[in-house]
């Protein structure tokens, strides 16, 4: 399949875990398809590009080895989409990578992702607490540098300090989670 002819498909693909999910089963039968859907997840502008984070989501849940390969590319560019149908996947696929990596069974994750990673992952998603973003994408990014703050002593201090600063401002799901999120740092 071209990247044209991805793109046409992600034309298909609606709101509902039907279809969402059986994009998923086509890309995981074909991982050659991964780099042209990054490459389209990462065209920012395009509302079909949405669609490409929604199916990386869905892939990323069933098998998330399909993106060890494009962890360079994932980190590097994860932060740059800005339409909220995009965000959220992107933090979710975020999430489960971090999840992963601070499993206590030992898994593949462990082994792919890099400290340069973490990193960026980091970055990322303190970017998605400090800027204006729906509620999802903010729980995942807590839960993130929850995990993170435990291989970087920085975040933790980082994290409370914006959880903190942001509280009065946020919605109830948004203090619930804030909540929940500082009384495990302390």
């Amino acid at each position: 399949m071209t990247k044209d002819e991805l793109y046409d498909s992600l034309s298909y693909v609606n709101h509902s875990r039907e279809k969402r999910l059986e994009m998923a089963l086509v890309v995981k039968k074909n991982p050659n398809l991964v780099p042209l859907l990054l490459e389209i997840a990462f065209t920012i502008d395009d509302p079909i590009s949405s669609r490409a984070c929604w199916v990386l989501e869905f892939t990323a849940k069933e098998t998330i080895d399909f993106i060890f390969p494009y962890l360079d590319t994932f980190t590097e560019n994860c932060g740059l989409v800005r339409l909220d149908s995009s965000i959220r996947p992107m933090a979710k696929i975020c999430e489960y990578l971090v999840k992963a990596y601070f499993s206590k069974e030992k898994n593949a994750v462990q082994n792919a992702l890099n400290e340069i990673h973490l990193e960026r992952l980091a970055t990322v998603c303190f970017d998605w607490l400090i800027t204006e973003q729906k509620v999802a994408p903010q729980a995942y990014a807590m839960t993130c540098l929850l995990l993170l703050g435990r291989k970087f002593d920085w975040i933790h201090p980082e994290l409370k300090l914006v959880l903190e600063r942001n509280y009065a401002f946020g919605s109830a799901a948004y203090k619930a989670r804030a909540r929940m999120t500082l009384e495990k740092i302390s």
